[in-house]
């Protein structure tokens, strides 16, 4: 977005939150729908394989989340890294085009959905400005777990061989070309562990990332990141970096938001972001998403009013939820969204 300086990062999302009024509304879940509109995802590079194979559908899914309502739409990189393609098969120069394809394929369904929008009379003029519905483009960086394909980024255990440094070696090529792609914002998330949040800030400020970021974790209980390390701990690293512009959870038990809303705050007044998953566990072995035992968490649209109230301001799905949920969290925050 042309960001000149700290101050106007700091005040990024904030501006943004104004505009929508408030509160703001993420997309959901990817992969569930680009496999409900028929894709084949049983592959390492997961969502990403349809940047190569069915842009089509990325775009579409895109347009799905936007007609549910979403004023932020996350890009389909969150597997997509140089070295994942690389590994199939692409150069490094191939690998970097499809990065910045995924960053396109948003702007592009974002654009189509704002034509729409004029040609169905849905802008309207607001103390005499023409005005739409505020949205952003958040190009999604998956962890180093997510690249390994083997459920690790549920479980944050990379072993005694990868360092802070191994981290900033793997993302920053990556990072470097989605802050440069077009996109509004970076979205660091499922981080699952202390170690990859330090990697994150530090690769941030050495590189010199002019666009702002969010960054959000996968947590295992109301206290802790799937790797057992305090989210108090994680949640202060991040907000110690000046681009991070919000800190939250995602891909996350929904009946421990309210407790990891309540512990971010204490580290931090950025704004706060959740985007659970379904509810379910993932496993890794038979990649496979199965129902928790632990309590109905399916319908937990009925909870985001209860998040804002604790503090959060940024509210969307991941795994597992759909347009629906979207549209249904849209519906329950419909007095404090524009």
């Amino acid at each position: 977005m042309g960001l000149e300086g700290k101050e106007e990062t700091s005040s990024f999302l904030r501006d943004f939150l104004d505009e929508c009024g408030g509160c703001a509304v993420i997309d959901g879940g990817f992969a569930t729908e680009l496999e409900r509109h028929g894709a084949d995802l049983n592959d390492p590079l997961w969502s990403a394989k349809c940047l190569l194979t069915s842009p089509h559908l990325v775009r579409r899914v895109h347009l799905d989340y936007l007609d549910a309502g979403a004023n932020i739409i996350e890009t389909a990189s969150y597997q997509a890294t140089i070295q994942g393609f690389e590994d199939h098969g692409l150069s490094k120069e191939e690998g970097e085009a499809l990065l910045r394809r995924s960053v396109e394929l948003a702007c592009e369904a974002r654009q189509i959905y704002y034509d729409r929008c004029i040609k169905d009379s849905s802008d309207f003029l607001r103390n005499g400005k023409y005005w739409r519905r505020p949205i952003l483009v958040a190009a999604s960086v998956g962890s180093y777990g997510a690249y390994l394909a083997d459920g690790s980024e549920y479980r944050g255990n990379y072993g005694d061989a990868v360092t802070v440094e191994t981290l900033k070696d793997f993302h920053r090529r990556r990072v470097q070309i989605l802050a440069n792609s077009g996109a509004d914002l970076i979205a660091f998330e499922t981080t699952p562990n202390k170690l990859e949040t330090k990697a994150y800030v530090e690769l941030v400020e050495e590189e010199g990332i002019e666009i702002p970021a969010w960054l959000s974790f996968s947590c295992k209980d109301e206290s802790s990141v799937v790797s057992g390390d305090s989210i108090l701990e994680c949640a202060s690293i991040a907000d110690s970096c000046k681009q991070i512009v919000a800190v939250g959870v995602n891909c996350t038990a929904p009946r421990f938001i309210h407790g990891l809303i309540s512990s971010i705050k204490q580290v931090t007044s950025k704004p706060i972001l959740v985007y659970p998953n379904s509810g379910e566990t993932y496993d890794a072995e038979h990649k496979t998403w199965v129902k928790s035992c632990e309590g109905k968490d399916e319908d937990f649209v009925s909870y985001v009013n209860k998040w804002r109230d604790a503090g959060a301001s940024l509210f969307g799905g991941c795994c597992r939820t759909t347009p629906n949920t979207i549209k249904g969290m849209t519906k329950a925050l419909s007095g404090n969204l524009l």
